[in-house]
């Protein structure tokens, strides 16, 4: 208890010593400004604001369709409103053709029922002129031999290739947050071992591979009505769905296939995702020899007269004379998927982004850096806007990822700072990863400790991957993601039928846009850059 009380005395005097140094190896925190930030992002906050524009009026935003020109108009029309300078579309790409949703119905009969099924489309699936009928027909397929008995018998049928999937109760909570348990371990992460070598694919999985491929290629030469799944996620109504397949050969180089949104309408199976108590009742009645039919109202198109991708920025200028041209940027990808609204995925981080630029206005800073927000578009089919945002601005390699060696810079690449990114939903901020840059333990754990009262405090020397800070970490520039609680994330709203407003946390994010400003504030005011990793 006595080191307890010391070591509490000891922070006390650390917290409330004036800010005498900018430098980071004495790092400091400016505690006036942290508490301006505090006050306007928690008494002011219009964080829930920016999120209900986002998911409820403009609805789900995918790369290049009408939803998302609209969402990046209205975040521009934003950040000229909040008085941010230089906003404007960075134009990337080409990615290829948008699609949007228009309609859509699924209704099942059987000699003795109907019910209505859940089910999404899978994006860029063609649809149809009118509504269409036709009989389920499960395939069993063992061997590509098999397919011949189908041969000519599936133009006018609903096609299931699964088997469904076992259920059992949800023991576990829906949502939860990180236990003091989980960030004290997060936090004594050490430097990783080396990795072991990735594992070869076993005889069997090839030959799964290359059966799948041949069903693919079956499929897209018969053109059944539709391929129907369950999704790869979800019970109690949830479906998790995301793009629509197309075949793919094994051993084809992640660069060179083929995605849905680079091929033409006419190579795309319509693809639909069921809930999986819908997918589970239609395949046992197969299996009694109950005939279901379906009938199917679907209505989309195709956008093919832009094919790039926008990412939206703006910024505030930098005042130093001699840093001034230096950058801190903050970002959060603004696509999301189309079953749902992109409440967690990513309006989320979005809006928290345009709450963090609200604020920084709102108290008049005067950074010496200049501070730049990016929303980035392409996010959810490979990192698309942030990558060549980060490829043409400041350093690109021959390679997607891996070795920098090839690398070729640009000059803002040596005036660049940091990037700060939030990804990962609705749940507040409690710590960063370090992206195994030791140096910055002390300056970040220093900028935390105002929030320990959030319990926001844990910096881990592991890295996080799968969102927009890895096109910065990958050429060598400081680039973070944060430690969120994951509330209903994964469980539930990841991707899912169910990302919608109300699964927002408002307090997470006013915390996590207060969190984040003050990063940035303190980023753009140091003597020096952030270091680099060793």
């Amino acid at each position: 208890m006595l080191r307890l009380l010391s070591f509490l005395i000891s922070l006390l005097i650390f917290l409330w010593q004036p800010a005498i140094s900018q430098s980071v190896h004495s790092p400091s925190v400016d505690l006036d400004i942290v508490e301006k930030i505090k006050s306007e992002g928690l008494d002011n906050s219009q964080v829930m604001n920016f999120a209900s524009w986002l998911t409820d009026v403009y609805g789900p935003r995918l790369t290049n369709s009408p939803q998302m020109a609209n969402a990046r108009e209205y975040t521009k029309s934003q950040f000229e409103e909040l008085g941010l300078e230089n906003a404007h579309f960075h134009q990337w790409g080409p990615f290829g053709t948008g699609w949007e949703l228009q309609r859509f119905a699924m209704h099942a009969t059987s000699p003795y029922s109907y019910f209505p099924v859940t089910a999404y489309p899978k994006a860029w699936s063609p649809g149809y002129d009118e509504p269409v009928k036709g009989e389920v027909i499960f395939l069993n397929i063992a061997q590509a031999e098999d397919l011949e008995e189908y041969r000519g018998r599936l133009g006018d049928k609903f096609v299931m290739l699964d088997l469904p999937e076992e259920s059992e109760p949800m023991w576990d909570p829906v949502a939860s947050r990180f236990t003091d348990e989980w960030l004290l371990n997060l936090a004594n992460a050490s430097e990783p071992l080396t990795p072991p070598s990735p594992p070869r694919r076993s005889d069997d999985a090839q030959a799964r591979a290359e059966l799948n491929y041949q069903i693919m290629k079956f499929l897209q030469e018969e053109q059944p009505l539709a391929l129907l799944d369950y999704g790869y996620r979800g019970w109690y109504g949830q479906i998790a769905v995301t793009a629509a397949s197309l075949p793919v050969e094994p051993g084809t180089p992640w660069t060179e296939m083929i995605r849905p949104h680079q091929a033409e309408p006419s190579e795309i199976i319509t693809q639909i995702s069921l809930k999986r108590e819908h997918y589970g009742r239609i395949f046992r009645m197969l299996e009694k020899d109950v005939p279901v039919e379906l009938e199917l109202d679907m209505k989309t198109e195709f956008f093919d007269d832009d094919l790039y991708g926008y990412n939206v920025i703006a910024e505030i200028p930098g005042t130093d004379p001699d840093i001034g041209d230096e950058i801190v940027m903050l970002g959060a990808h603004l696509d999301s998927w189309h079953a749902a609204t992109g409440a967690t995925d990513n309006a989320a981080g979005s809006a928290v982004m345009m709450e963090v630029m609200r604020i920084l206005k709102a108290i008049d800073v005067e950074p010496r850096r200049t501070i730049r927000i990016a929303l980035w578009d392409g996010e959810e089919q490979g990192l698309h806007g942030s990558r060549e945002y980060v490829a043409e601005h400041f350093a690109q390699t021959q390679q997607v990822w891996g070795s920098t060696d090839d690398m070729e810079t640009t000059p803002d690449y040596d005036n660049f700072s940091a990037y700060y990114n939030v990804d990962n939903g609705t749940g507040q901020i409690r710590g960063i990863y370090l992206q195994e840059n030791e140096n910055l333990r002390l300056l970040f754990r220093t900028w935390l400790q105002p929030f320990s009262d959030w319990d926001a405090t844990t910096v881990t020397y592991r890295n996080t991957g799968s969102t927009d800070h890895v096109a910065f970490d990958r050429v060598g520039l400081p680039g973070f993601q944060f430690i969120q609680d994951p509330i209903e994330y994964f469980t539930m709203t990841h991707h899912s039928n169910m990302d919608y407003y109300e699964r927002l946390v408002e307090q997470d994010l006013a915390r996590t846009a207060t969190i984040v400003a003050t990063f940035v504030y303190h980023t753009a005011m140091l003597d020096e850059k952030l270091p680099r990793k060793d």
